[in-house]
């Protein structure tokens, strides 16, 4: 079932432009720099080292050279009514695409991912409009490969037990992370698909924290909200895509 999940629903991989630099400041910036000079999606720019990268709410994500630092533009349908959410998504596409090297990798709601309850990669959705229509959807990815990791995070090489293991430097992992967002792009309009298969993957801690309250993670909605419960009452956490 896992396998042929992967192949579906890629018909075809995406006509990538793909732009590698040594070091930035930030790949969201020379992304977003490069398609307001003309770029074109499909679009990723990749950088061997950030200066200042970011995740959510700009908490920052350290970039050392070794890991994955990419910014990427890809087609979404113009109408996103009833589409699959975007970070869940594009975390069960990486995540696919890393089962078969024999990984457990866990969605942790709303857009990380987790080995063995340590974080991987992280990735920072957003919709670009024109007015009432996308123009196209927008990652950014970091995923630890063969870099030095903070506490409480983990690194590809050392979940595969090798500390250079090939499938871990940066050029594979790249690849990797790529195919993961033709499969969220081809998986839009499945949004029930990636629902239930991201809900399969998913991180469920003993107990979050809402409005002061210990609740418990139930699953998750229609619309890739998270959904919580406590005792008889139920709570649904959301985000934006």
């Amino acid at each position: 079932m896992a396998a042929a999940l992967r192949q579906l629903p890629v018909d075809q991989p995406l006509p990538w432009q793909l732009r590698v630099l040594p070091v930035c400041a930030s790949t969201e910036r020379e992304l977003e720099r490069g398609l307001s000079a003309g770029w074109m999606p499909p679009l990723a720019l990749m950088a061997q080292q950030q200066r200042y990268g970011h995740g959510q709410q700009g908490r920052l994500w350290l970039s050392p050279p070794g890991g994955v630092w990419l910014s990427a533009a890809l087609p979404w349908p113009a109408a996103p009514d009833g589409c699959a959410s975007l970070s869940l998504a594009a975390a069960l596409g990486i995540a696919l695409q890393l089962e078969p090297l024999g990984l457990r990798p866990q969605i942790k709601w709303p857009n990380d991912l987790l080995l063995e309850g340590r974080k991987l990669a992280g990735i920072l959705p957003r919709l670009r409009w024109r007015g009432p229509q996308v123009r196209y959807a927008q990652l950014g990815v970091g995923i630890n490969g063969v870099n030095r990791v903070p506490a409480g995070a983990i690194n590809l090489a050392e979940a595969l037990g090798l500390r250079r293991h090939p499938q871990a430097q940066p050029a594979r992992l790249a690849a990797l992370v790529l195919r993961g967002l033709e499969w969220a792009a081809a998986a839009a309009g499945q949004a029930e698909l990636v629902r239930r298969q991201a809900e399969q993957r998913l991180w469920r801690p003993e107990w979050l924290e809402h409005h002061g309250e210990r609740w418990s993670v139930a699953g998750l909605a229609a619309d890739g909200g998270l959904r919580l419960r406590r005792g008889t009452s139920e709570a649904v956490l959301q985000r934006c895509f």
